[in-house]
């Protein structure tokens, strides 16, 4: 007789081969690597692609002066996204970011001034070249800091943080061979790709639709490699002291390492944001890396929601938004000046609103617009039954 031998066929709710989606739960994963990917779900990948889409269609729809505001946003999400590494996902309380973008921006600005002029000057203009040497720098000067930081914690170490503020700014101020000093200021750097001049009309567009597709594309680079260092094991690393640094060094992590890392990819990040922010305007001068320049990060961070890559956006996009409501306020309320000698001004009254913000979101959402989202995508997938 011939023996006939049969092979069961697996269950169709269990994987064979290769991990994959049980098919019917398109939420239950069945390896590590899916729960942990970039864009776990297919709705994410739809969403973020279209989202992207509308973002570059923007440089089209949108008028020039609309389009410097979002570019300005989008460089001022690079920053947000390099305080959230250090300061959401390390766990590491730092009110000094305004130094070490400082430091990018007058890197970036002397790498490509002109040379035998009043200021510094090295005439490098491909951003290829000053964009990494601005972030560079930075993070040089972050790592130099670390080492006393990582002997601090909390309020002790927000306190050294912030005294690096009032240092760059007497710095900066008298350094007038590199910044030209207070009330004069420099060319900011020029934004030069391949021998193609970004800040001046050309064949692909205007100046504000070319900035404003270079910055775009410029956050979304700085956002994935954020989000990807957060799943990395440099990220769990990050996690684990933050959340408890006591029970992290026990488990195996140096904490010295770490935290130092932490704030020198945080201060490359505030480099590059540096370096990039006043290419818009064409113009830079020390007495812009002030407190409130912190502050701002600050509301970013936690308006945004704290140790998410895209609170960091959201908070950055609105606080850029939130300025020109507020720089119109002199038109629509007397006795407010937009003149900085009188009081208050508008600059007064961003301060408090920062604040205030700051305070509210504290209160009642402590995740910010991120935590707010969560909400009501929640509430959506729910409905109709709320429980």
């Amino acid at each position: 007789m011939t023996e006939t031998r049969t092979t069961a066929a697996a269950p169709p709710d269990i994987p064979t081969g290769r991990s994959r989606r049980v098919r019917g739960r398109p939420l239950l994963y069945t390896s590590y690597a899916q729960d942990m990917a970039l864009l776990d779900t297919p709705a994410k990948k739809v969403s973020t692609g279209l989202l992207v889409l509308v973002a570059f269609a923007l440089a089209v729809l949108l008028q020039d002066r609309s389009l410097e505001v979002l570019a300005g946003a989008y460089v001022l999400a690079i920053g947000a996204i390099g305080l959230n590494i250090v300061t959401g996902y390390a766990g590491q309380v730092s009110l000094g970011h305004a130094f070490f973008v400082a430091i990018g921006a007058y890197t970036a600005a002397a790498l490509s001034g002109p040379p035998g002029g009043e200021n510094i000057g090295y005439g490098v203009a491909e951003l290829w070249i000053w964009l990494p040497a601005a972030g560079l720098v930075a993070a040089a000067a972050g790592v130099l800091v670390a080492p006393l930081a990582t002997r601090l914690r909390g309020l002790y170490l927000a306190v050294v943080t912030l005294g690096l503020v009032f240092l760059g700014e007497h710095i900066f101020k008298e350094w007038q061979e590199l910044t030209g000093g207070p009330g004069v200021g420099r060319e900011a750097a020029i934004p030069q790709l391949f021998g193609v001049r970004l800040d001046q009309d050309g064949p692909l567009g205007t100046k504000e639709q070319l900035l404003h597709t270079l910055m775009l594309t410029l956050l979304i680079v700085f956002a994935v490699a954020a989000r990807n260092l957060a799943r990395s094991r440099i990220g769990r690393a990050f996690a684990a002291i933050r959340d408890r640094d006591i029970a992290a060094a026990v488990i195996g992590v140096p904490l010295t390492r770490y935290k130092v890392l932490a704030f020198g990819i945080s201060s490359f990040y505030a480099g590059c944001a540096g370096g990039l922010l006043y290419t818009i305007s064409g113009y830079v001068e020390p007495g812009s890396f002030n407190l409130l320049l912190s502050v701002q990060f600050i509301a970013m961070v936690l308006i945004g929601g704290v140790a998410t890559v895209s609170g960091a956006i959201a908070g950055a996009l609105f606080i850029s938004l939130l300025q020109p409501v507020t720089r119109s306020l002199p038109a629509l309320v007397p006795f407010i000046s937009g003149d900085t000698t009188q009081t208050p001004n508008v600059f007064q009254v961003e301060t408090v609103l920062y604040g205030l913000l700051i305070v509210l979101f504290l209160i009642f959402e402590p995740r910010g617009l991120f935590g707010l989202w969560i909400r009501v995508r929640n509430y959506w997938k729910s409905w109709p039954f709320s429980y």
